[in-house]
């Protein structure tokens, strides 16, 4: 790689221009634009995520007091605090939602190999959400409580690489189990829901679709035994029971069998019981599944604590959810570009390095080839990993 060039513009060049192109011109991004155009909007916001920027105006001076590289790093237009902020406020935040769902479609490809703790051919995502507070003074449109604002991120993710597949963006007040309704199920995957998604008018339409799911039950889940199969009890498997609904309403919404697991997780010490439409797996295999759903919750730590997405540059809606769209495209971005140039380093690792290293001319793989991954696993014993 040429190294007269920085490493953000080498970064960079790791993007599908010619898809975000498609992207603007869809949504006509660059309408009337003269200067400043949506590519340099996402330069900049990019920037500030990679480099954990507070504000418009520290993105500006950041910018400016290194003009002279700006254009060989792909800036066009010139850097202003208000001209980003209008940007941001009007230029429609699907324009950078497409564009994240093209990497994210890159990134997946590039995963779709990877072990995640259990050896499964079949894809596995797992659905939830997470909550980010904010002002409702600031953010009238984000209603949550009667005196508090705040935003969802509801995100399934492909559990092989950690990579968000789907992510809604909709005010405090929504509540998770209605964006099943949003989800396109893929035939003979694998879905792993936590008890507050226990919704069998909803479950029965992914059995319809001919993909599995597999749901923590509820302490009054009412049911009847027909049979009861043989279990490894010494794994921590109690029972593995194939059940019917009981009640009238319930079994109208979901007219089949079930499988009911009741699993005791002794490092917890904690008893367990999952629900799944999935009959040919070992029960023990089905409770691993289920353990393995905290690389969700663990991607929303992550992406709170390393990325700027708990405090926003505008305060529109708009500008919210353009901030988490490109904040997300970084992520898939960096993680396509570990797995591209074969670093071993941890997705941490490579955002601190990046952080501080954007304005130099050295090449990204000497970089990132430069830092032992060995020395790196001990020192930061507190953060959270997804890519080991």
């Amino acid at each position: 790689m040429n190294s007269g060039k920085t490493i953000f513009s080498q970064l960079m060049e790791f993007l599908p221009t010619y898809e975000f192109g498609q992207c603007v011109k869809r949504y006509r991004g660059n309408y009337k634009i003269k200067s400043f155009s949506c590519w340099d909007q996402f330069l900049c916001m990019a920037f500030a995520q990679l480099t954990y920027r507070e504000s418009l105006r520290d993105i500006q001076a950041c910018l400016r007091g290194n003009h002279q590289k700006l254009y060989h790093m792909g800036f066009r237009g010139k850097v202003s605090r208000n001209t980003l902020a209008h940007a941001n406020q009007v230029r429609h935040w699907r324009i950078y939602a497409d564009f994240a769902q093209i990497l994210i479609a890159q990134a997946r490809s590039l995963y779709a190999n990877e072990d995640f703790g259990v050896e499964l051919k079949q894809t596995v995502y797992a659905f939830d959400a997470t909550t980010i507070d904010l002002c409702l003074s600031l953010f009238p449109w984000a209603q949550f409580r009667q005196r508090k604002g705040a935003i969802k991120l509801h995100t399934l993710l492909d559990l092989r690489g950690s990579i968000p597949t789907l992510i809604f963006v909709t005010h405090g007040k929504v509540h998770e189990v209605n964006l099943l309704d949003e989800l396109f199920v893929e035939p003979g995957a694998i879905y792993i829901f936590d008890r507050g998604y226990l919704d069998f008018a909803r479950l029965y339409k992914i059995h319809q679709a001919s993909a599995f799911f597999i749901i923590r039950a509820k302490s009054n889940f009412r049911f009847r035994r027909i049979y009861s199969q043989p279990v490894d009890k010494s794994k921590g498997v109690q029972a593995d029971q194939i059940i019917e609904l009981h009640g009238f309403y319930v079994y109208k919404d979901y007219p089949e069998r079930l499988r009911r697991i009741r699993y005791f997780d002794a490092e917890k010490n904690k008893r367990l019981i999952f629900l799944t439409n999935h009959f040919t797996l070992p029960a023990f295999t089905i409770a691993e599944l289920f353990r393995c759903r905290w690389r969700i919750e663990l991607f929303f730590k992550w992406i709170k604590q390393h990325l700027r997405i708990k405090a926003f540059y505008g305060t529109s809606e708009n500008a919210v959810k353009t901030q988490i769209w490109i904040a997300i495209s970084v992520y898939v971005l960096v993680a396509i570009v570990k797995k591209q140039l074969k670093v071993d380093l941890s997705l941490y690792t490579m955002l601190q390095i990046l952080s501080v290293t954007l304005f130099e001319k050295t090449p990204l793989l000497q970089l990132l080839s430069e830092i032992d991954p060995k020395q790196t696993e001990n020192d930061f014993p507190n953060q959270l990993k997804l890519f080991k």
